[in-house]
């Protein structure tokens, strides 16, 4: 008697729930035929991202994605040409331990991995869920994006810039050397000159007293 009450009770409420949603719009979603626009910014699926020009990975093997993820979800192969730069040759995603966290999205600062608004990748098996380069780079191809421009630093407030070096002058070589002037000391220049060399007479006066004297005005006497 008790559980037939129960159950009498539970028919009405779902009539009453049934019948508070007559004559609105429909909620539920006709699947596959309509389908539910997930946010932008929702976290989906992870893919790879491509170049929209040329259609080549963004990815440049840096590794941090792999770094940052907490399930180590994420597993990255690559090896190095004879410049030693990294060329990747698997990337792989287990979507059965990811957690959907989007650290790797947001591990680095350029388009190279994303968390793309998409929910359809059940499967009946556990296989299917581990995705390599080939599924995340087709997964990702009609994923938008803008790929963020590195802005220079700006230079610090009350910051001078670095002048410029003034330009050597250009050597003319029709200018010929001219001989350096001897410095004259001043305080030798005002000291007196000696007593000796005050009287000593001219060259001048030295000659006039070598001259032999006119006698002409004595023989006439």
């Amino acid at each position: 008697m008790r559980k037939l009450i129960d159950a009498i009770k539970n028919l009405v409420i779902g009539l009453f729930t049934t019948g508070k949603h007559l004559g609105r719009h429909a909620v539920t979603l006709q699947y596959p035929t309509q389908r539910w626009e997930m946010p932008g910014r929702s976290r989906g699926i992870v893919v790879l991202l491509s170049d929209k020009e040329t259609g080549e990975l963004n990815c440049t093997v840096c590794m941090l994605c792999m770094r940052a993820c907490p399930s180590a979800a994420i597993n990255i192969e690559f090896e190095k040409n004879e410049k030693g730069k990294r060329i990747l040759k698997d990337f792989t995603v287990d979507n059965t331990i990811c957690c959907f966290c989007g650290l790797c999205q947001e591990s680095f600062n350029f388009a190279a991995i994303k968390m793309a608004p998409k929910y359809e990748f059940s499967t009946l098996d556990k296989e299917g869920l581990i995705w390599h380069r080939d599924k995340l780079q087709e997964m990702g191809r009609d994923v938008p994006y803008e790929k963020p421009v590195r802005k220079k630093p700006a230079a610090k407030p009350g910051a001078k810039p670095s002048p410029k070096p003034a330009a050597a002058p250009a050597a003319n070589n029709d200018e010929k050397p001219q001989p350096a002037k001897a410095e004259v000391n001043p305080k030798e220049a005002e000291q007196p000159k000696p007593k000796d060399e005050a009287d000593a007479p001219s060259g001048a006066e030295k000659k006039a007293e070598e001259r032999p004297e006119d006698k002409s005005g004595e023989d006439d006497k």
